[in-house]
């Protein structure tokens, strides 16, 4: 019987290539699933330019979510900005007039603000703090296409004062988990534009400005309050 000879250093040549691959692609696949969302091309607002986006929606990585698509940004302990998100302002695009209480006013977390007019009709948007408000934003006031041009930036509605900031931020959602949240937003209006012809931009199928009457110009309210949780 001839001599029978392994080469041991091959042998554990293999193995280490099989491993290096194993935690490359661990490595990979952590990357993959702790991502906040899909970013795609497409237009974001003004104020949105190099903000994670999710699908069609920019978010801004400073602000605190409301289930209603406003959003908060702290200003201090008890001080904060408020607004309506990326989501809302192309759901309910351009609007003709934007109401917004005085200085003075006491707002509730989760409960109609401010009041968006198109044309004839109303649509109410939900505070995302509790507190007092100390200053409307008269720029928007005056400007309303603010809100769509800059809605985390230059379209913001009101600063508000607030004893219970910190209580309130943690009924709210940031970073990671704004981004699930953002996805399942979208895959609910993918369901909604599924049964609807709905127009979007060539570019990067970006959906219309005031998408909610793209949909259903006849139910165009009715979309707006299933997505931003007002009756």
């Amino acid at each position: 019987m001839g001599d029978f000879y392994v080469d041991i250093f091959a042998t554990k040549g293999l193995e280490y290539v099989l491993v290096i691959v194993f935690l490359t692609s661990l490595v990979l696949f952590w990357r993959l699933l702790n991502r906040p969302g899909r970013a795609v091309r497409g237009s974001a607002p003004a104020g949105a330019q190099g903000q994670p986006t999710v699908e069609w929606f920019a978010l801004a990585d400073d602000r605190y979510y409301h289930q209603g698509h406003s959003w908060v940004r702290p200003d201090g302990e008890t001080m904060a900005l408020v607004g309506v998100d990326d989501f809302a302002q192309r759901l309910l695009g351009l609007a003709d007039e934007i109401l917004v209480p005085g200085p003075g006013t006491q707002v509730k977390q989760g409960e109609k603000a401010w009041k968006l007019r198109f044309g004839t009709r109303y649509l109410d948007l939900l505070s995302p703090v509790e507190g007092e408000i100390v200053e409307v934003n008269e720029k928007v006031l005056r400007s309303p296409h603010l809100l769509n041009e800059d809605p985390y930036g230059e379209g913001w509605v009101a600063r508000v004062r607030s004893s219970r900031l910190g209580a309130n931020l943690k009924n709210l959602m940031k970073g990671r988990l704004a981004g699930w949240w953002m996805q399942e937003a979208v895959r609910s209006l993918r369901e909604v534009m599924s049964t609807n012809p709905t127009p979007v931009l060539q570019d990067g199928g970006v959906p219309v400005s005031g998408l909610a009457k793209a949909i259903s110009a006849d139910h165009w309210e009715e979309i707006a309050q299933e997505f931003l949780l007002v009756s």
